[in-house]
C-alpha cells in the first residue's frame, strides 16, 4: 500500500507532472498575443521544481516504492542542472520560435514532459522506472523535432530520430530482459547483489545482456558507431529544438549510464569498462575527423557532440566513484557549453535566415566585436583551451582514464583533443579574419533576454574556468567522495 512516506521523495516529480498538465489546460484559454504567459509559467515551474529538489535534497538520501525510486546526491545535482539548462534553452528558444510561427504551448508542454522523463531516469532504482523515464523523454523529443510540420527537413529528421531511437530502445529493452532472466530481478541493487553469485550460463547471459545495455546507452548518447542519427537530427531540427536536445538530455544520459553500470552491472566492471573504452576511441575518431569537413555549424557541433561523448566515456571507463564524478563534471560542463554554442546560432538567426552556416559568422569580429568575443569563449571552451571551463573538464576525464590504468586511452584522448581544436579555431578564424559576406554587417537578434543570457553563458565559461574546483567538488560529494 502506497503511503505518504513513499510519495515524499517524489515531490518534485509529482509537482512537475501536475504543473505541466495544468499548463496544458491554461494554454487552451490563452490567445496567441498573450502566449508569453505560457513562457513565463514554464520558467516558473522549473524554478519551483528546483526549489523542491533542493529542499528535499537537504533531508538526505531516500527511496520510494521499495527502492524503485532513489533520491540521492547524484540525482539531485543532475536534476538541478537539468532545470538550469532547460530554463536557458527556453529563453534562447523564444525569439526563434516567435519568428517562425512555432511559439505554441505544445513546445513548452513537450519540454517539461521531457524534463520529467530525465528526472525519472536519474533517480531510477529499477530497470522498469529507468525505461519508463527513457521512453517519456524519447517520445517527447521525437515530437519536438517534428514540431515544425511544414518544414521538410524537420519532418525527415523526426522520422530518422524516431526509427533509430526505437531501434535503440529495443536493444536496451532486450538487454534488460536478459539481465532480468539471469538475475530474476528488475531492482538494480538486487541485480548487483545477484551478479556476484552467478557463474556458468547465468553469468554468460548476464554479460550478453550488459552488452545490449551498453549498446543502448551508446545509442542514446550518440556514441560511434551508433551515431548515425545525431548529425541529421541536429541539422534538420529547428535550432531552438536542437539546442534543447543537444544539452539537457546529455545529463540524463549520464544518469542512465551511472544507474545501469554502477548500480546494476558493477560485478562485470572489467567487461563493460573495455566496451566503453573502445566506444570512446571510436567516438573520438569519428566525431573529430568528420567535424573537420563540415561547413554547417549545427552539423559540425553534432559531430563535436560525438567526440565529447568519447571524452565522457574516458571517465566512465574508469569504473570507480572518482571516474563517475569526473564524467558527471564533464556532462554538466558540456551541457552548458553546448547550450551557449547553439544560442550563438540563434543570435544570428532571424525570420527567413537560419544563420547556421559557418560562413554566416564572417566578419563578426569587426562588426560586433563583443558578441564575437562571446562566441570565441564558447568555441575555445569546447575546444578545451585553458583557462576556460572546457579545459578543466578534459583534464578531469583524462586524469580518470589514467587512474583507471588506461594510459593508452588517455593518450588517444589527448591526440584527438588537438585534432578537435582545428574546427573550433576555424569558426574563430572566420569571425576575425574574413570579411563580412557581401560587405554587409551581420544582423543580430534584438531580443534582450537572449542577449543577456548569451552574455552570462559565455562569461560563465571563463568564470568557472578560473573557479572550477567547487563544481568538481560538488560532483565528488554527490558520489560520496
Amino acid at each position: 500500500m502506497t503511503t505518504l512516506a513513499d510519495l515524499q521523495p517524489l515531490a518534485p516529480e509529482i509537482f512537475l507532472l501536475s504543473a505541466t498538465c495544468a499548463l496544458l489546460l491554461i494554454d487552451l484559454f490563452i490567445s496567441q498575443q498573450r502566449r508569453g504567459l505560457v513562457h513565463f509559467l514554464a520558467l516558473l515551474i522549473l524554478l519551483a521544481a528546483g526549489i523542491l529538489t533542493f529542499r528535499e535534497g537537504g533531508q538526505g538520501a531516500a527511496s520510494a516504492f521499495g527502492g524503485s525510486f532513489l533520491r540521492d546526491g547524484v540525482g539531485d545535482v543532475l536534476k538541478l542542472f537539468v532545470y538550469l539548462v532547460t530554463g536557458g534553452a527556453l529563453i534562447y528558444a523564444k525569439p526563434y520560435l516567435e519568428a517562425r510561427g512555432l511559439f505554441k504551448g505544445e513546445f513548452y508542454s513537450l519540454v517539461l514532459f521531457s524534463v520529467l522523463g530525465m528526472m525519472l531516469m536519474v533517480s531510477a532504482g529499477s530497470l522498469l522506472l529507468l525505461y519508463l523515464g527513457l521512453e517519456l523523454l524519447a517520445l517527447s523529443t521525437y515530437a519536438l523535432v517534428g514540431l515544425h510540420r511544414d518544414n521538410r527537413n524537420a519532418s525527415e529528421a523526426a522520422m530518422k530520430y524516431f526509427v533509430l531511437g526505437s531501434l535503440a530502445s529495443g536493444m536496451l529493452l532486450y538487454g534488460m530482459s536478459m539481465v532480468y532472466g539471469a538475475t530474476g530481478s528488475l531492482d538494480l541493487a538486487q541485480i548487483h547483489a545477484a551478479a556476484a553469485t552467478l557463474d556458468g550460463d547465468s553469468r554468460q547471459l548476464l554479460l550478453f545482456g550488459v552488452v545490449f545495455v551498453v549498446v543502448g546507452i551508446a545509442f542514446k548518447f550518440g556514441a560511434a558507431p551508433f551515431h548515425m542519427w545525431v548529425p541529421d537530427v541536429y541539422q534538420g531540427a529547428p535550432t531552438a529544438i536542437t539546442l534543447f536536445i543537444g544539452s539537457a538530455p546529455k545529463l540524463a544520459a549520464f544518469g542512465m549510464a551511472y544507474r545501469l553500470l554502477e548500480g546494476g552491472a558493477g560485478e562485470l566492471s572489467d567487461d563493460w569498462r573495455q566496451m566503453l573504452a573502445w566506444l570512446a576511441v571510436a567516438s573520438l575518431a569519428v566525431g573529430n575527423v568528420l567535424a573537420i569537413a563540415q561547413t554547417n555549424l549545427k552539423r559540425m557541433l553534432a559531430y563535436s557532440t560525438i567526440s565529447h561523448v568519447g571524452f565522457l566515456f574516458l571517465a566512465l571507463a574508469n569504473g570507480t566513484p572518482a571516474g563517475y564524478s569526473a564524467a558527471m563534471f564533464y556532462a554538466i560542463c558540456y551541457a552548458m557549453m553546448a547550450a551557449g554554442a547553439f544560442g550563438a546560432i540563434i543570435l544570428l538567426s532571424r525570420q527567413g535566415f537560419e544563420g547556421e552556416e559557418i560562413a554566416d559568422f564572417r566578419g563578426l569580429g569587426q562588426t560586433h566585436p563583443w558578441y564575437a568575443f562571446l562566441v570565441l569563449l564558447l568555441m575555445a571552451s569546447l575546444a578545451g583551451f585553458p583557462p576556460l571551463l572546457g579545459f578543466w573538464a578534459k583534464v578531469a576525464v583524462l586524469k580518470a582514464a589514467v587512474e583507471g590504468d588506461m594510459l593508452w586511452l588517455a593518450l588517444v584522448g589527448v591526440v584527438f583533443a588537438v585534432v578537435g581544436a582545428f574546427y573550433y579555431l576555424r569558426v574563430i578564424k572566420v569571425m576575425y579574419f574574413d570579411a563580412p559576406e557581401d560587405g554587409r554587417p551581420a544582423e543580430l537578434n534584438p531580443d534582450a533576454p537572449l542577449r543577456w543570457l548569451l552574455n552570462a553563458n559565455a562569461v560563465l565559461m571563463l568564470v568557472l574556468g578560473l573557479f572550477w574546483n567547487p563544481l568538481l567538488a560538488m560532483c565528488q560529494r554527490a558520489m560520496g567522495l
